[in-house]
């Protein structure tokens, strides 16, 4: 896939996660390239695009998450994990909160 490919598909990403924080009282500040879940208690979960890899990465307090785009799904390279229910699971662990992209 193409830098362009990439990022088109990367801005998908980080608008479908916006969309779905806007309808909770979650923070988060975004900038297009990474975006910062913050909870009440201080902790944080990060996704970052990384163009070099054509990636979506998660940090949280349990780890660093590297998804990879195969078959329409973004799919974590060593957990088989997808993306969404990834990112749903750190949130409610972070949160409370159970958020539905």
């Amino acid at each position: 896939m193409t830098e362009n490919e990439f990022n088109a598909l990367a801005d998908t990403v980080f608008k479908r996660i916006e969309h779905a924080l806007d309808e909770t009282d979650i923070d988060y500040d975004s900038n297009g390239m990474v975006m910062e879940i913050e909870f009440d208690d201080g902790s944080k979960v990060i996704v970052n695009r990384h163009v070099p890899n054509r990636e979506i990465w998660l940090a949280a307090r349990s780890g660093g998450f590297h998804f990879g785009r195969q078959n329409d799904a973004w799919i974590s390279q060593r957990e088989g994990d997808e993306l969404y229910a990834k990112l749903a699971t750190l949130i409610q662990t972070g949160s409370g909160s159970i958020i539905e992209f």
